[in-house]
């Protein structure tokens, strides 16, 4: 992988940096992104890859490359995904529960936000660290596996 400074906006002590990152693979494969470090976080902004990743990649591919991208940054972050640890900024995916226990958790913040009358998509997010979309793709899976209900009635 590598990593090298596009450019850097300064307000007071504040530090928005973007960087440009490539990774490259041994059959030709290869992954081009512009992304944005500010007090920790880290955000994609650009991707172009060849061939074409799918959106599981790409959420794999942000969390990847969080520690590489702080480190050239100058920000400090957890250890790498590569040895096996969560970072920065992400909730650790790891601890969490995965299959039928993670869709039982998904039905459950779901339902629970909807009987307080918040979001229930935030509230997924909130409780296992995904994106929105992250998060409607678990309650999509919690949908059928029978846990909530469809999301469209039937006539």
């Amino acid at each position: 992988m590598s990593v090298w400074p596009a450019w850097e906006v300064r307000e007071g002590e504040r530090a928005t940096r973007w960087l440009h990152v490539r990774l490259a693979f041994g059959d030709g494969a290869r992954i081009d992104a512009l992304a944005t470090v500010c007090e920790g976080w880290v955000c994609v902004e650009d991707v172009r890859a060849r061939p074409a990743l799918a959106l599981e990649d790409l959420a794999l591919f942000a969390d990847w490359i969080e520690a590489p991208l702080a480190r050239a940054s100058g920000a400090e972050t957890g250890p790498d995904p590569g040895d096996g640890a969560g970072t920065g900024a992400h909730r650790d995916r790891s601890a969490r529960p995965r299959g039928p226990r993670e869709q039982g958790l998904v039905a459950r913040a779901y339902r629970a936000a909807q009987e307080r009358g918040a979001d229930p998509v935030l509230a997924v997010m909130n409780e296992t660290g995904y994106s929105r979309r992250g998060a409607l793709r678990l309650i999509g899976r919690a949908r059928d596996a029978g846990l909530l209900p469809s999301r469209h009635a039937r006539r």
